[in-house]
């Protein structure tokens, strides 16, 4: 199975998604910069299968991290979680799934699982 890769600089709400993710089954990797993100991914591209990122980081936003992902990775499903609405317009074009923040456990597995299998 690919494994997922979590991107948040908030170690509690990483922590929580990382946690629900591996108890369903789930292979999971986490990053809390871009940077580091972006290293792992650049290490083993095949490895992975499916980004799930905040959208505010450290430095950073989601969008920073999904267009240097889709220059190297362009089919990888990238999900980006926010506390904030309406973001889907900084997003268009990039082929990625914006969800709002609280993400109900079962909805999370639900999104991880359909995400991993049209990949």
């Amino acid at each position: 199975m690919s494994q997922i890769l979590l991107i948040d600089d908030n170690a509690t709400q990483l922590g929580v998604r990382e946690a629900i993710l591996r108890a369903s089954g789930f292979a999971v990797s986490v990053a809390t910069t871009a940077e580091s993100a972006i290293a792992l991914l650049r290490s083993a591209p095949r490895q992975f299968g499916l980004v799930i990122s905040d959208h505010f980081l450290t430095g950073s936003t989601g969008v920073d991290i999904v267009r240097q992902v889709r220059s190297f990775l362009p089919q990888i499903p990238i999900v980006i979680i926010s506390g904030m609405a309406d973001l889907e317009p900084e997003y268009e074009g990039l082929n990625v799934i914006v969800r709002q923040k609280p993400i109900p456990p079962p909805d999370l597995i639900a999104l991880a699982h359909s995400q991993l299998r049209a990949a």
